[in-house]
């Protein structure tokens, strides 16, 4: 997945109202910061070593961040291009974790 489609329109935070609020969150918050730089060391090092889970909805066609919003802010910062990911669908009958191609049209490609 490319690194740039983690904006505010297309693949959004679920934690944070914006990806700036989280950046902000993370630089406020001494844990948060550690926790960036640490990925980021990791990274640069090693590449991204856990994937980052993205949650599709059924009821509103969009596309978040459930799991990995450090790594996110981490691979942005880095400008690393691409991520590994993994991803769900949330529908009325439940969570799925899932083995389809991902849904590239939902991010308006």
């Amino acid at each position: 997945m490319k690194t740039s489609f983690l904006n505010d329109k297309q693949i959004h935070p679920i934690e944070y109202r914006k990806w700036a609020d989280a950046v902000r969150h993370f630089e406020r918050h001494d844990k948060d910061r550690k926790k960036v730089d640490e990925l980021k060391r990791s990274i640069s090092e090693r590449g991204l070593q856990k994937p980052i889970i993205l949650g599709v909805s059924d009821r509103y066609p969009d596309v978040y961040v459930g799991d990995g919003h450090h790594r996110a802010v981490a691979l942005m910062e880095l400008g690393i291009e691409s991520f590994a990911f993994h991803w769900y669908w949330i529908k009325n009958f439940g969570v799925r974790m899932e083995h389809e191609p991902f849904p590239y049209r939902l991010l308006g490609l």
